[in-house]
Order: C-alpha cells, then sequence, then structure tokens
C-alpha cells in the first residue's frame, strides 16, 4: 500500500499547497478533486461532514459521492448528536447567511433541509453573529461562540471587535453569557503582549483575540479522578491571536486551566525526522484551531487534540521554524506533554507539504485513526497513528472568497473550516454509501494528454 507520500511530492501535493485557495503558497492551476487514495481495510469508514465555499453544506461517503447536501453553509455546519436531540437523526446546526462574521441567523435544519430552530430576531442587537463555533448541549440550550463591537476600557476607548460566549433556550432567550473582554487578566498575558492588542494595528484584527473554538468538555478521566478544573459543563477555548488554550469554568465564569501564550521554544522540524520523539513538552504551538478533549469511548480520551496551524500568530509573533508546515498535536493535559504528533515528514513527505496557515481540524476515530482537514486547501484525510494516508479527499466545491477582495467578488477557492466524521447510523436507513478501494496515480508518470 502507498502511504501517499508520493502525491505530496507531486501533482497532488503541490497544488495542495495552497495554489488555488487564495495563492498563499504557489501551486499548480490543475489538479484532482475528490477521493485521491481509499484504502478500506485500513480507514475508518464514515460519512463526512463539511463546509461548503458555494453555500452548501456537504455529507460525502468515502468514494467522495454526495450522499446530501444542505441549502447553507457553516462556519462550521455542525453535526447534531441525536443523544441530545430527542433521537432526531440528520439535524445539522450553520448559518443562514454566507458571510462568516456578521451572520444574522443561526438554523438547524433537519435532513430534509426545514428549519427546525433558528435563533437572530431575539439574539442580543437582533443578530447571532456567531463565528468559528456552536454546540448543541446535553440540556436542549446551544452554545453559541459570536462575534460582538464593544469598547473594552482597558483595551481601546474605540470599539473592537470582541467575542461572547452564549448560551441560548430552545425559546430564544440568553441564559447564560460570558464574554472574552473582560477576562483579560486570566490569559496570561504579559504587559508587553497587552500593549499590543491595545495597538491600532492589533485593533484591525478580525477580533480581539480571535477565539475560533469553543467546546464543553464532556464526561472526561480527569474529572472521574476529582479534578474539577474538568467538569463535563467546563467550556475549552483558544485564542488563535494570542496562541493561549483555556478552560472556562461555567459556574464562574473564571479560567481555571491554561497552556500558553509562551511556550518554551519553537518546534524544531529539522531535528525531528518523524514523530517518534514523545512524550515530550509541549513547544511553540501557533495559530492553533478546533483544541478539543477527545471524548470518551475513543483511543486518547481525555487528551487533548489540537490542529497547531503553525502559521504567523502571537502578541508579538510566534518564533517559527524555517522550514514552515503544520502539525496535529495530542497532548496530556496534566502533564502538558505531547504524546503523539502528526505532520508530513510522518508521511515520509517534505514538512511543507502538509500546511495550513488558517482554519482546518482533526478529529480521533473509534478505530485509532485521526481524520485531518487542511483547511486552506481544501484537503481532508485519515493517517494511521504510525502516519500512513489511508483516504485523501480533495473539495471540489468551489466558491468566491470575498473577505480581502470585494472590488472583484472574491477569489476562487475550496478551503474548508472544518469537518467531522458523521456514523452511518446517524443519517435516515436506507442511505447510500459506496466503500470502493481508490489506489493513486503515479505522480511522476500521470499526465494530462493533449487535446
Amino acid at each position: 500500500m502507498r502511504n501517499g507520500s508520493g502525491l505530496r511530492k507531486g501533482i497532488l501535493g503541490l497544488v495542495l499547497l495552497g495554489g488555488i485557495a487564495g495563492g498563499v503558497i504557489a501551486g499548480p492551476s490543475v489538479f484532482p478533486t475528490g477521493v485521491t487514495i481509499y484504502e478500506p481495510s485500513r480507514a475508518y469508514n464514515s460519512y463526512v461532514l463539511f463546509d461548503g465555499r458555494d453555500e452548501r453544506s456537504y455529507l460525502i461517503d468515502m468514494n467522495g459521492n454526495d450522499v446530501h447536501t444542505w441549502p447553507y453553509s457553516g462556519f462550521p455546519v455542525e453535526m447534531i448528536d441525536p443523544a441530545v436531540n430527542d433521537g432526531r437523526r440528520g439535524h445539522v446546526l450553520l448559518q443562514k447567511e454566507p458571510n462568516n462574521y456578521e451572520n444574522k441567523t443561526l438554523l438547524e435544519l433537519d435532513w430534509k433541509g426545514a428549519v427546525a430552530w433558528e435563533w437572530g430576531a431575539r439574539a442580543p442587537e437582533g443578530r447571532a453573529a456567531q463565528t468559528h463555533d456552536l454546540a448543541r448541549l446535553a440540556n436542549g440550550n446551544t452554545l453559541v461562540l459570536s462575534m460582538r463591537g464593544t469598547v473594552p476600557p482597558s483595551v481601546s476607548a474605540l470599539p473592537v471587535k470582541d467575542q461572547t460566549i452564549f448560551e441560548v433556550a430552545p425559546d430564544g432567550s440568553v441564559i447564560w453569557k460570558w464574554v472574552a473582554s473582560e477576562h483579560l487578566p486570566e490569559f496570561g498575558l504579559d504587559q508587553a503582549a497587552l500593549n499590543l492588542l491595545r495597538s491600532p494595528q492589533a485593533r484591525r484584527r478580525s477580533s480581539l483575540l480571535t477565539i475560533n473554538n469553543m467546546s464543553p468538555l464532556g464526561m472526561n478521566r480527569w474529572y472521574r479522578g476529582g479534578d474539577e478544573r474538568f467538569h463535563p459543563d467546563n467550556i475549552l477555548i483558544d485564542s488563535r491571536e494570542a496562541n493561549f488554550i483555556v478552560i472556562i469554568n461555567k459556574r464562574t465564569g473564571k479560567v481555571v486551566w491554561r497552556m500558553g501564550p509562551d511556550y518554551p521554544g519553537a518546534f524544531d522540524f529539522s531535528a525531528l525526522k518523524n514523530s517518534r520523539q514523545v512524550p515530550r513538552p509541549v513547544d511553540q504551538i501557533s495559530g492553533q484551531h478546533d483544541v478539543h478533549l477527545i471524548p470518551e469511548g475513543l483511543p486518547g480520551a481525555g487528551n487533548l487534540l489540537i490542529f497547531d496551524n503553525q502559521g504567523s500568530a502571537g502578541l508579538p509573533n510566534a518564533r517559527l521554524a524555517l522550514f514552515m508546515g503544520s502539525r496535529v498535536l495530542e497532548v496530556d493535559p496534566i502533564r502538558k506533554e505531547i504524546v503523539w504528533q502528526y505532520d508530513a515528514a510522518s508521511s515520509r513527505s517534505p514538512i511543507w507539504s502538509f500546511f495550513s496557515v488558517f482554519i482546518s481540524s482533526a478529529r480521533r476515530l473509534p478505530n485509532g485513526n485521526t481524520l485531518i482537514c487542511e483547511g486552506m486547501n481544501g484537503r481532508m484525510f485519515q493517517t494511521t497513528r504510525e502516519g500512513e494516508i489511508v483516504w485523501e479527499y480533495v473539495n471540489p466545491h468551489f466558491g468566491r472568497w470575498a473577505d480581502h477582495d470585494t472590488d472583484s467578488g472574491g477569489d476562487l477557492t475550496n478551503w474548508v473550516f472544518r469537518a467531522q466524521p458523521i456514523p452511518y447510523d446517524w443519517v435516515p436507513e436506507g442511505t447510500p454509501r459506496s466503500e470502493r478501494r481508490v489506489v493513486p496515480p503515479d505522480p511522476s508518470t500521470f499526465r494530462v494528454p493533449p487535446q
């Protein structure tokens, strides 16, 4: 079985460095999309849910077939577990408007696309303004990470984009609220970092701290062992701009656990030829996404899983390796040690061939594999614990991204904010799926024939 490293070195790998996804890194203009690698006997077989750039959300099978679509996208689109939704299958949370930061309405859609719940008109200022994350809770309420224009007196005399977490009841009322700027002293930011936050340059960022992840801890082995910091109701968040990860006590709103923003040193890719040097203390994380505790019942349960983008971030910017590439880290949150790592070298490929400076995600699977979304390049893949790629998919659903180019309508892109594995029994009975092996071509001989 090929481990996929040849693809990363050839036509697929070159484009997946970012060519059409906004021109961050040069790549070819023509490349395959859809499923490019699939070993059914070694992959964890499931559906995959992700946000498209064409204002739709997609559920695909392991051969990349569009099994189901919803007529809106999400930032992210999120599966609702039937266990917290009265047993109803096929429901998702997403946003009605395509704008990632200023959307007015948050929707719960059923399998047929009908609106089962919405929130916006009853939200503060009459808009949800949901961004980066959301979650349905076991009590039927919904956690919403929202972008709000506030004037934190400790930061600025002018409005800045702050972030708030709302807990919203089914009737749309807000029953709990947490505001990021009210907790600046708890994030471990020194005076120099706070001064940077107060600078005009920092106020031009997408938000004050860019919190891009918000997840309830759920039941876990640390709480079972008596550690109250890991109470199942507590909430894990991270800041992309400031490189910290914290746990919020749901009852008090205070930070009770923290990692970052200061780390012992930059990760040295040149000194780590593979991912075997573990455990070791956590080194420089930068611009991370999708930080969460691995749920109970999965390999590594209770450890943190982190997509470490290794993109420019920090107050001031973190010192990063000369040869840049992203990585996925599994971290023991008590010892604050890396116990597993995936980077491109794990698949015997150049470090820079797996790299997404923003967005992206990683999810542990029941068989020990990890589903990784290299978001900037619209690439999703499964890797074994040893680094063998046993499934790979490149998003074929392109759209215009106008966040930084409104005059021309935006750049054509296939980026994906987050990918989520979806068990087969989540969908209605009779939903089709395909599990046919896909063997990739040899990129050194693959050619587009002349016309």
